[in-house]
């Protein structure tokens, strides 16, 4: 009698841990999804920033191609989170060796909106990828990772992405 309570005491604190295991990979799941939609967001307004600034240079430096890359139909956050990235390289690179650019008011302002939107971004993906260690831990630790197995839940990848300072031609014609 005694072996069957404590069978079932002990199918009753599996089960209760089991489910304890599995909110903390539903809430992790939660603030991932979150905070990939937000990323999402970042990065089509990123796009559009910088498409917008694309005709600008190419006219004023009279150029036939110029951010090529930006032309990209790229549905992954992660991929397209590395291509704005390169892209963005690009224009900053442009700007850097030709400074006349920077008389263009309507690029200037596209610019900073461009620096406020990284700076979102980064912060978004901070807390993405601080979830995903978490996330991560679970799936590596027992006995979330008994949960992990039976969920059929995997690692996941990290967001890659250096803090660019801002543009420092529009820091220095703010303390002009």
């Amino acid at each position: 009698m005694i072996e069957i309570i404590c069978a079932i005491v002990f199918v009753i604190i599996v089960i209760i841990i089991g489910k304890v295991e599995k909110s903390k990979f539903q809430f992790c799941n939660i603030k991932m999804d979150e905070a990939e939609n937000n990323i999402g967001l970042l990065l089509e307004k990123k796009e559009e920033i910088l498409k917008k600034t694309k005709p600008i240079i190419k006219k004023e430096l009279k150029l036939k191609e110029f951010l090529e890359g930006l032309d990209t139909t790229e549905e992954n956050h992660l991929k397209k989170n590395e291509i704005l990235r390169n892209v963005s390289n690009e224009l900053f690179k442009t700007l850097e060796e030709n400074e006349k650019l920077m008389k263009s008011e309507k690029l200037i302002s596209l610019i900073k909106q461009l620096n406020y939107n990284e700076d979102d971004l980064i912060g978004t993906i901070k807390f993405y990828n601080d979830t995903v260690v978490s996330y991560n831990q679970l799936v590596n630790s027992f006995p979330a990772n008994l949960v992990a197995i039976f969920s059929r839940y995997k690692k996941k990848e990290f967001y890659k992405h250096e803090k660019r300072e801002p543009f420092e031609i529009l820091n220095e014609q703010e303390e002009a």
